[in-house]
């Protein structure tokens, strides 16, 4: 009878601590678990965190590059207006006749000029562009064919 009793005790005992033993190593296994997946969290919310504040700095600077191409570009349409005008200055007449023969004359003492010049550079360097003739040939280009296709574009 004794042993019917240490055996009904025993097998409860070993089931009760068991199931401590058990329940008490599920516990610390969720633990750990929730734990990993904590820090998991963190770890993937620093990672969004350092990506929105790149993405952020990335479309400030393309935002701030945007700002300083649009003034460059500002700067050379303003330019380029201020030059255009000036020349049309030039053509206009003002209605006194000496000033107006003057305005007319110095257009082609110019040109004339430019072309002595180039003349003279080519004659000096055998007939061959050298840096300063190309210099010199870009600027008589420039200003008698540019200005001449702008004006007659109406600009």
């Amino acid at each position: 009878m004794i042993e019917s009793v240490i055996a009904f005790l025993g097998g409860n005992a070993f089931r009760l601590l068991f199931g401590e033993i058990s329940a008490a190593w599920t516990k610390y296994q969720d633990h750990r678990h929730e734990l990993s997946m904590m820090r998991l969290q963190a770890e993937i919310e620093a990672q969004r965190h350092t990506q929105a504040v790149e993405m952020t700095r990335l479309q400030t600077e393309a935002q701030v590059a945007v700002v300083r191409v649009q003034g460059e570009a500002d700067i050379a349409r303003g330019e380029t207006d201020a030059f255009v005008e000036a020349v049309r200055a030039t053509s206009r007449s003002v209605g006194v006749a000496w000033v107006d023969a003057w305005n007319g004359a110095i257009r082609p003492g110019l040109a004339t000029l430019a072309g002595l010049l180039i003349a003279g550079h080519f004659a000096r360097t055998g007939f061959a562009l050298d840096e300063p003739g190309w210099t010199l040939v870009s600027a008589i280009l420039g200003v008698y064919i540019a200005d001449r296709t702008l004006a007659k574009r109406g600009k």
